[in-house]
């Protein structure tokens, strides 16, 4: 079986206007663009999104507007939505279904309370039962605090209606090699880090979930096309040469420098973010570690 969700989703940031309220002429606007360039579908309300500093409302109108920019383009769209408590998570859920189709939901593992093992299972197992969209696990140890064994997530992964797992561990280990290996017939392991998406992809992976494809989706998209058609060659120097522009993008608070670049190759109206994040205080310097052809303005 084919699993549901393969190629390369862009975990689309929230573009803010002079004065902080959202710029959904921009959102759209960035939407269409990373769809044209070869994305397979979008994540709304992602870390990458600033999604904690949204309203009810604000979250609400991100997800229609990706959800138009993906009806159109026939492509899927994944929206975030957990947090540490589980009728918390459920709830968020509820309000955000309805508005428009969306394929599955990315919910992180828990976060800071740091749960047994066996809570975290639950807490994935009552979301199923509660939830009539599919769910996608965020496993993100460095930012939660609480890691999961591979026998865990499998457990998991074996739920009705967990179809994926995001794997953000920070390394090529034992874990994810063994994830891969393991996974369920259906279920899609997508690559969580940018640095790292070209090994993943190498061993297996079924896609990727990257924060600087903001920046470079064709780039990316290229990369899972020739790894999918095991053009290794080609897909091994194009994964080489994205390291350094990720490394650059990844250097300050997530999404910082992806929203400097953006703006100052015209896709997006302002660099703003909310805070406790700060925009970036020397943008050029971003900028001019990055390729010429990024920084090129945009018609």
């Amino acid at each position: 079986m084919q699993p549901p969700l393969t190629g390369i989703f862009v975990p689309l940031i929230t573009p803010f206007d002079i004065d902080g309220t959202i710029a959904i002429d921009d959102l759209r606007r960035l939407a269409d663009h990373v769809l044209d360039e070869g994305a397979a579908g979008i994540v709304a309300l992602g870390t990458t999104a600033e999604s904690a500093t949204l309203s009810p409302d604000e979250r609400r109108r991100v997800v229609e507007t990706c959800g138009q920019a993906c009806a159109e383009h026939g492509s899927p769209l994944i929206v975030g939505a957990g947090t540490n408590d589980t009728l918390g998570t459920r709830t968020l859920i509820q309000s955000l279904c309805g508005s428009t189709e969306i394929a599955a939901f990315l919910t992180v593992v828990p976060y800071y309370s740091r749960p047994s093992e066996e809570g975290v299972v639950a807490h994935f197992e009552y979301l199923t039962q509660h939830c009539p969209i599919p769910l996608i696990i965020y496993n993100v140890p460095y930012r939660t605090g609480q890691a999961l064994g591979v026998p865990t997530i499998l457990r998991i992964a074996d739920l009705p209606g967990v179809v994926g797992i995001k794997q953000s561990v920070g390394s090529v280990d034992t874990d994810t090699a063994q994830l891969i290996a393991d996974a369920p017939q259906g279920f899609s392991v997508l690559a969580g880090e940018d640095t790292l998406v070209s090994p993943l992809l190498a061993m297996g992976a079924h896609g990727a979930i990257l924060a600087t494809a903001n920046v470079y989706p064709a780039e990316f998209a290229t990369l899972y096309r020739l790894w999918h058609n095991k053009n290794v060659a080609s897909a091994r120097a194009i994964g080489n040469q994205l390291v350094t522009p990720a490394l650059t993008l990844m250097s300050t608070p997530n999404p910082t420098s992806i929203k400097a670049v953006l703006h100052a190759t015209g896709r997006i109206s302002s660099p703003m973010v909310r805070l406790p994040l700060l925009p970036v205080p020397a943008p050029a310097a971003v900028i001019s570690a990055l390729p010429a052809s990024v920084v090129e303005p945009v018609a």
